[in-house]
């Protein structure tokens, strides 16, 4: 297998990736006696039937089809090892050629974290914890003013992260968030009965402003996720075991603590509470 690395523009990678015709021979011929196995041929008994007669009664189509799901995974997970990548999204897959008696060849698009760039942001967030003083005629003492509500002070801390903390999010990390976007978008309009066309005509909005829409969303909750985790790993925030199990017992009833008690859902909230921690910290420089 030969495999190739490419950078794109936008962000993401692209591999491509060329199968030797050896391999492909290899992989539809062993995808063949597999299907052989359950193929029910008239005269067989279930599985006996020759291979040549599965063959024929499948179609090579459906077999290569086969040999695809089976093969494509198997070079991707080589070639992403050969060029130490760590993709974070699974890939968008294009078949370049997939001739017989030839090498095959397809490419995969994918990505990895972006690197984030912290910069000076600590002082940018200290100004706004800092109590802004003001002067007031006739008083020789400088007054503490009144502290902004904590949702719009964490609100300016956001903002500062953004503006001061660099960062590109590829294309396909943004494209997978607004297609869950839209996936929620779908889901809540049916609970109410409604079509995502009817929704979207009741508040005046194409289905063209609402991607648009999604997309800044996207692309400014990813960015400050990634700088909340990168903040994270810089000051080496770590939650235990214990603080994710006090969590799950703090669940109002015995059945969801024991949905949250799963290794996925651990992970999930361990992330949650270091994010937490971080945001607290900020908080308090």
């Amino acid at each position: 297998m030969i495999s190739a690395l490419s950078k794109l523009a936008n962000g993401s990678v692209e591999l491509t990736i060329t199968i030797p015709v050896k391999k492909v021979k290899t992989a539809y011929n062993e995808t063949l006696a597999s299907l052989a196995k359950s193929a029910e041929i008239k005269g067989f008994r279930k599985g006996k039937a020759p291979s040549k007669l599965v063959e024929e009664k499948l179609g090579k189509k459906v077999i290569l089809e086969e040999v695809l799901k089976s093969l494509i995974p198997e070079v991707y997970v080589e070639a992403v090892k050969e060029h130490n990548l760590k993709p974070i999204i699974n890939p968008q897959v294009q078949l370049i050629s997939t001739e017989e008696e030839k090498d095959w060849q397809i490419k995969a698009i994918t990505c990895e974290l972006p690197e984030v760039k912290l910069g000076k942001y600590e002082e940018e967030i200290r100004k706004i914890n800092a109590p802004d003083k003001i002067w007031v005629p006739g008083r020789d003492k400088k007054e503490t003013a009144k502290k902004p509500p904590e949702e719009e002070k964490l609100a300016k801390i956001f903002k500062t992260l953004l503006s001061f903390c660099g960062l590109q999010i590829p294309g396909l990390m943004i494209q997978e968030e607004i297609n869950r976007m839209l996936s929620r978008l779908i889901d809540q309009t049916a609970r109410l009965g409604l079509t995502v066309e009817q929704y979207l005509a009741s508040v005046g909005k194409s289905i063209e402003k609402i991607k648009e829409e999604y997309r800044l969303q996207a692309e400014e909750s990813l960015k400050l996720e990634l700088i909340l985790l990168a903040i994270a790993e810089d000051k080496k925030i770590q939650i235990t075991d214990e603080e994710v199990t006090k969590m799950i017992a703090a669940a109002p009833d015995k059945e969801t603590q024991k949905i949250l008690d799963t290794p996925e859902q651990k992970a999930y909230i361990r992330q949650l509470l270091r994010k937490r921690q971080v945001i607290d910290n900020l908080s308090k420089l």
